[in-house]
């Protein structure tokens, strides 16, 4: 304890002669933290302008503008020509657009089938599948309100109508997230998959940095020789602190943001104290593989920017091909999603993430397997600095 105690004197030290670590962690994290937070304050985007041209300017069409004019998501934009709305939607200043053509009005008394047409940019792919779900909405509306008023001039009462323009009734009920909060949807993984980056980051740097300016024989020096103590003395101090900041982060979301949680915050916190500890023992397991700095930054980047892809939240796994479907077990955050779901969502307390805590647990076995090779890394200093 002595040993570990004097590693962790030392490393306060080198947090005062370097603020990179408090920086590229405190700073970093308060930095995400409110930036997701408040782009995504509203919950959903809003006003996404949605270009219309109307050749028709009939009454149908006049409210059926206004109509998607009055949605949450949309904001009309009218142009006289189709020319001039194409280039502004190559330009990224509308997200899609609405041509209304001459006679529209005309074939729908008619009973002839008008043809309208939309465009939609999905470079901007969230723009874009909003917009081109706002507009969808639209005209199954307007459809159904224009066959709604052939039926009563047919003499239909409002019942049958009902049955004819909707046969099929769908009651939809959105789990976990029923107001449809992006905020809630995103900060949820997002946050805690920048803290996963963050760990596996500053725990490489802080291993790796003394093999790059050579210090590393003083540190096995402090901890009496043992590189066991060394990495032990090192990480008690971040785990503290990266514990800090992930409880933070939970009371964040689930206390001062309200965000949705069927079961406990209490659970949670075990949670992000598992994912904490897995996330440390990947960037012990990293550098120890590879005690180059460099080269073992550059793994721990491309390590954790995989995790978002692999956690599920996005695309589920299970939808991946079978191939990669087998490599989501290897990031901490998929586990630690799988554990929100099963608490945050469902509420099913222990029982559901049991297997969750096993599996981040297990990562606390992979260090032991390359501490030796970080040793001799520390001792012999064989390794390109540059």
């Amino acid at each position: 304890m002595k040993r570990i105690v004097a590693v962790i004197r030392r490393e306060l030290g080198i947090w005062r002669r370097r603020p990179i670590y408090l920086v590229g962690s405190v700073a970093v994290m308060a930095f995400c933290g409110i930036f997701y937070l408040t782009l995504l304050k509203d919950g959903v985007p809003s006003g996404l302008p949605i270009g219309v041209v109307d050749y028709d300017n009939s009454t149908l069409t006049r409210n059926f503008i206004s109509q998607l004019d009055a949605t949450q998501l949309g904001k009309v934009v009218r142009y006289d020509d189709f020319r001039q709305a194409r280039e502004d939607m190559q330009k990224g200043q509308i997200t899609s657009v609405c041509v209304l053509p001459e006679g529209m009005f005309a074939d729908v008394q008619a009973q002839r089938q008008p043809e309208f047409t939309f465009y939609v940019n999905n470079l901007y792919f969230l723009g874009g599948s909003l917009a081109y779900k706002d507009i969808l909405t639209m005209i199954n509306l307007t459809s159904g309100a224009v066959q709604r008023e052939v039926l009563r001039m047919k003499g239909v009462n409002e019942h049958s109508i009902m049955g004819r323009i909707r046969p099929v009734d769908v009651d939809v009920h959105l789990i976990g997230n029923p107001t449809m909060n992006y905020g809630a949807y995103l900060a949820n993984m997002m946050l805690p998959g920048v803290l996963e980056m963050v760990i596996i980051i500053i725990v490489i740097y802080s291993l790796g940095t003394e093999l790059k300016y050579g210090t590393s024989r003083h540190l096995l020096d402090t901890s009496g020789g043992s590189v066991t103590t060394a990495v032990a003395g090192k990480l008690a101090l971040y785990t503290l602190l990266f514990t800090a900041l992930g409880f933070s982060l939970v009371f964040l979301l689930y206390r001062w943001m309200g965000f949705r949680l069927a079961g406990s915050i209490w659970n949670m916190l075990i949670g992000m104290l598992l994912l904490v500890l897995s996330s440390e023992a990947v960037g012990v397991l990293i550098i120890g593989c590879v005690p180059v700095l460099r080269f073992a930054l550059s793994i721990g980047a491309l390590f954790s920017v995989f995790a978002f892809s692999m956690t599920g939240f996005t695309l589920p796994v299970e939808a991946m091909p079978a191939g990669v479907q087998g490599l989501a077990c290897m990031f901490p955050l998929r586990h630690y999603y799988l554990f929100y779901v099963q608490e945050g969502i469902f509420g099913t307390g222990f029982a559901g993430w049991h297997m969750q805590t096993v599996y981040m647990l297990m990562f606390l076995l992979l260090p032991p397997l390359v501490l030796p090779r970080l040793k001799r890394a520390y001792v012999n200093l064989n390794f390109p600095k540059k």
